[in-house]
């Protein structure tokens, strides 16, 4: 019976999505629907692939369900997936299901009220908003227009402070009046939620109605929008998808958003509920440029005023009144849409985007923080968005999924493949210790360990093994022990010693390095490298590295560089993200040492710098327990300075450095600084989790989880050094900064950090290390950038 329920709501809402078109279902009686223009609008045959990754991205646990719409000139594809509800007990979703809207209050509630207001002469956007809102200007606000709002130029803060608590509309626009700005207005991009909680109140100040009574009458009830509304009353209870869990059950029917929450349900900022089939015929009209039927909603002028990008080039963001068009959050536009299609996207899962070059819109409504906050939709949003473009007939790119601007993958040679393309020649007769773990390897998967064991002319004598084992599965002491596979003794670098004595070296004539590093100064293999070159030395032995990519590319270097206080965290003094191949930085650390030592890097084959691992063909091996993928290894150089301190950075997760959490932690007031860092190619979402190991182990940890959408932009050093600022700040009797010097070594920014100092400062505080640093490391580079290939 539930299969069957879920099928006839389906069924409804794909009749709807035909019939408002047809004027069978009556919706006002002065504006009839549109006609259906044509069929076939939609290439049915792409359809599956977007059913597919929908299905995917709910088998892993990413959201509940989904209410997938895709129209394009009016021919409707509509389709509800997985579940509605999962606590207290499950529920199939259907597509009439009402969600949670969250951020899309902001442009099918607030915006489109104000532009109405705006064409009936009642305020106009360039006004001031102290002209209308007197008490707004305190604090240097009263150059601030709702231009600015309406556009997150105002250079007001992310949101209003949750801490101490507080209750009512009154309260908020109190706590927004009293902001300070944090910019001039219309020097910079902020999302701001506190921009449309004002402009909420504008409605309600010029027009004599609250906000929710205005959009109801004067936009949502002549379109038809049905089940559109704030506060949706108790008879729709069972249709409307839950939320998080609370300490008094599961949201449903009452706003997820905190702070709407405590104005009452009605916010300019969030609060709306709505169904897929209400938001197509409010995405038809704003297609037919503010007309429905034979009625009109907004002038043709006002739909191009708040669809078109109102901001100047040099903010390199587009936004129009509302609408987001190529910014940060533009993620439901895919990879092929063009700029010229607009949207926005929802806190609880939701998104709209809209394409009028091909009079076409995807909505994509889920409830991905149901029952916790450990869903993401994120990656979704794209790749729904991609694939519905691919659906539509006549799309005037090409079919294909688009080209990312990365070349090919390139057939790239770790220094154990070239080795073991010249027969191993150049180990040929020696005796020689090799120090590794399960990532050397050839691109066969082939051990390091096992091909210089088996090479015939080469005496594979000794093993040493780093931080983790030689396997790689070890977390803590490391014990010496016998490799099974070949009998070789193994000597532990992670114990008792983390430099080989020499008495361990007699006999030998060399010493291998084959280990991936990923980039970063404390990731302690590399430390592990410089100290067995010091013992070559010492031991008057030859040194050979195998050279393997840097994973996060080698063209960008980030953070403070080391002041000289050596360590096995920090070994020699190079910033977090150094940008070198384990070979480069051997021949530097040799060369700035001045060590006497024939040090031999055996190259890679086909790399360049600027190429990522996942650039190239080579598979991606975990280089420790807790380093699980490329998206991991980006964030570590951030992600990793903290977890000396009293949180957990995600180990015993599924997604160790993609989320950090503490029992203590306050999850939206860290999201909206985080935001307000203004950290581009990033996104942020509060979380919920329990670590099974580590740091919290079995305790429910609150926190942010972290997604890099634009690794290209993304800093992860600024990243962290962010994040021990805002901890510092909201959590100063649980996050010890000295824990986080454990891994920076840079006294002058910890204490940067301790006083407050704006992000901006820290960084450019670090620039004449850098610079100093890329002249120091160019001597020693061996790759460059390849000429492009067709």
């Amino acid at each position: 019976m539930k299969h069957a329920s879920c099928l006839l709501s389906l069924v409804l809402l794909l009749a709807a999505c035909s019939n408002v078109h047809r004027g069978r279902v009556p919706l006002v009686p002065v504006l009839p629907s549109l006609p259906l223009p044509e069929s076939g609008a939609l290439d049915r045959g792409q359809l599956p692939a977007l059913d597919e990754a929908v299905h995917q991205a709910i088998a892993g646990g990413l959201l509940p369900g989904a209410v997938l719409l895709v129209e394009r000139k009016g021919d409707c594809y509509t389709k509800a997936f997985g579940m509605r509800a999962l606590e207290p007990a499950t529920e199939p979703m259907s597509g009439d299901t009402i969600f949670d809207l969250a951020s899309l209050t902001k442009v099918i509630a607030t915006a489109p009220s104000i532009a109405l207001l705006h064409q009936r002469g009642r305020l106009h956007i360039d006004d001031p908003v102290g002209r209308h809102m007197p008490e707004f200007s305190r604090n240097g606000k009263d150059s601030v227009t709702i231009r600015h709002l309406l556009t997150h130029t105002s250079g007001l803060a992310p949101g209003l402070p949750l801490s101490p608590s507080w209750e009512g509309n009154e309260k908020a626009l109190e706590l927004a009046c009293d902001q300070q700005l944090r910019a001039p207005p219309g020097t910079r991009f902020r999302y701001s939620d506190i921009n449309f909680i004002v402009l909420g109140h504008l409605v309600h100040l010029v027009s004599g109605q609250p906000l929710d009574q205005f959009v109801r009458e004067h936009i949502h009830a002549p379109l038809g929008m049905r089940d559109t509304g704030f506060l949706p009353p108790q008879g729709k209870r069972r249709r409307i998808a839950p939320t998080t869990r609370t300490d008094t059950g599961v949201l449903r029917g009452t706003v997820h958003d905190p702070a709407a929450r405590r104005m009452g349900g009605v916010a300019g900022h969030a609060g709306l509920f709505s169904t897929a089939g209400d938001l197509a015929v409010f995405a038809r009209m704003l297609l037919d440029r503010g007309r429905f039927g034979e009625g009109r909603i907004l002038h043709e002028e006002t739909v191009d005023l708040m669809v078109r990008n109102r901001l100047p080039d040099s903010m390199e963001t587009e936004r129009g009144l509302g609408w987001d068009i190529d910014s940060p959050y533009s993620g439901p536009r895919g990879r092929l849409f063009a700029k010229g299609s607009f949207g926005h996207t929802g806190w609880t899962g939701t998104s709209i985007w809209i394409d009028p070059r091909t009079e076409t819109f995807v909505i994509l409504l889920s409830n991905r923080n149901h029952p916790d906050e450990e869903g993401n939709v994120l990656a979704l949003r794209r790749t729904v968005g991609t694939l519905a473009a691919t659906a539509v007939s006549g799309y005037p790119f090409p079919r294909s999924l688009p080209p990312t601007g990365r070349r090919p993958a390139m057939e790239t040679l770790n220094g154990i493949d070239t080795l073991g393309a010249d027969g191993f020649e150049q180990l040929t007769g020696l005796r020689i210790g090799l120090i590794t773990n399960h990532t050397g390897r050839d691109r066969q998967g082939n051990a390091t360990i096992d091909l210089l064991h088996q090479a015939p002319e080469v005496d594979l004598h000794r093993l040493f093994s780093p931080e983790h084992g030689i396997r790689g599965r070890l977390d803590g002491h490391v014990s010496d022990s016998v490799d099974t596979g070949t009998g070789l003794p193994i000597t532990s670098l992670y114990g008792a010693t983390r430099k080989p004595p020499a008495a361990v070296l007699e006999g030998l004539d060399a010493l291998v390095f084959d280990i991936q590093d990923i980039g970063c100064r404390f990731y302690t293999y590399i430390s592990t490298m410089m100290l067995t070159m010091e013992a070559a030395r010492e031991s008057g032995l030859r040194y050979f590295v195998l050279d393997r990519i840097n994973p996060i590319s080698g063209s960008r270097v980030e953070g403070p560089v080391t002041v000289n206080r050596p360590g096995f965290v920090a070994i020699h003094p190079i910033p977090l993200r150094h940008g070198m191949t384990a070979g480069e930085l051997a021949r530097l650390f040799a060369a700035e040492k001045g060590w006497d030592l024939d040090l031999q890097v055996v190259p890679l084959t086909n790399w360049d710098r600027e190429v990522w691992q996942d650039g190239t063909t080579l598979p991606w091996v975990n280089p420790s327990p807790n380093m699980r993928s490329l998206a991991q290894a980006t964030l570590y150089p951030g992600i990793g300075l903290l977890e000396f301190a009293d949180l957990s950075v995600g180990r015993g997760t599924p997604a160790p450095f993609e989320r950090i959490g503490a029992p203590w932690m306050d999850p939206e007031v860290l999201v909206r600084e985080i935001r307000a860092l203004d950290l581009p190619g990033l996104e942020v979402e509060p979380i919920t989790f329990v670590p099974d190991g580590s740091r919290h182990a079995g305790k429910r940890c609150r926190g942010v989880r972290f997604a890099v959408t634009d690794r290209s932009l993304f800093e992860p050093v600024p990243l962290g050094v962010g994040l021990a600022a805002i901890l510092h700040r909201h959590h100063p009797d649980h996050f010890d900064l000295s824990r986080v010097e454990i891994l920076l070594r840079h006294p002058a920014t910890l204490t940067a950090i301790a006083n407050q100092y704006p992000l901006d400062e820290i960084r450019a505080a670090w620039e004449a290390e850098l610079q100093e640093f890329r002249k120091r490391r160019e001597p020693h580079l061996l790759y460059g950038v390849q000429p492009a290939r067709p």
